[in-house]
């Protein structure tokens, strides 16, 4: 087995047997993996990381080539972002972005683009007081990174560019112009002002996101298109949704 080092996030973690841990990262050099951590329970000082989730540390691991679950020898505690965890608001929004980092990425499919994005959102969620506002950018931008993201740069159907009233087709993944609008009946109508916002989120970098001003009522669509978006192609309905809607 050959030994590598890289940084990881934490997506999750649950017990193996009576002493170990099976960890799911997602790491820079190697995207999302999972790792078996032997004894950790039984002697916790084995490894200088309590491996909580979202935390950020350095791993060393063994990969294997007849199975995707890899030991991990070493795990060193980088950064515990307590300033999250210390407010329950940016705890959910961490949790729902976790979910959704495990969700969208394949298994040991490499983006690093995706790897910064998600420590940048942890270290601005320290601090930032619009947890919320933070959790909508970077849904919309890992579904870019991953390529998984609805399409709004045109009508899904024509290709045609929208101009004028359109609608979003949740089963077709993205913008109807007004003639292909028959082609499915459950489509609904959407805000020019959500597109634009989703568009320029997509094509502008994390700093000028920030300042970018949202109106309530775009807020709450892109919430429901996103939402619908994913639980439909995904197949599934994110826990994290409904935990964040509560602690509001």
């Amino acid at each position: 087995m050959a030994i590598h080092k890289t940084e990881a996030i934490v997506l999750n973690k649950y017990d193996f047997r009576e002493t170990s841990l099976i960890v799911n990262f997602y790491t820079r050099g190697f995207g999302k993996v999972s790792g078996l951590l032997k004894g950790i329970r039984k002697d916790p000082a084995k490894f200088a990381s309590t491996l909580e989730p979202f935390s950020y540390n350095d791993i060393i691991f063994y990969k294997s080539s007849r199975s995707s679950l890899h030991l991990v020898s070493q795990c060193d505690i980088k950064d515990n972002f307590d300033g999250i965890r210390a407010d329950m608001l940016k705890t959910g929004v961490s949790s729902g972005m976790l979910e959704l980092l495990y969700a969208v990425c394949p298994i040991e499919d490499i983006n690093e683009d995706i790897f910064n994005l998600s420590l940048v959102c942890f270290k601005e969620l320290e601090t930032n007081r619009d947890a919320e506002k933070l959790m909508m950018i970077f849904k919309i931008k890992i579904l870019a990174l991953s390529g998984f993201k609805p399409h709004f740069d045109s009508c899904v159907c024509c290709g045609s560019k929208v101009i004028g009233e359109s609608k979003f087709s949740v089963s077709l993944g993205g913008l109807l112009c007004m003639p292909c609008g028959h082609k499915d009946v459950k489509a609904r109508g959407i805000f020019k002002g959500t597109i634009a916002t989703i568009l320029y989120i997509e094509k502008s970098d994390f700093k000028k996101n920030l300042n970018l001003g949202m109106n309530p009522l775009i807020k709450k669509e892109l919430d429901l298109v996103l939402n619908s978006f994913l639980n439909f192609h995904l197949g599934r309905k994110f826990k994290s949704a409904d935990v964040i809607k509560s602690l509001k």
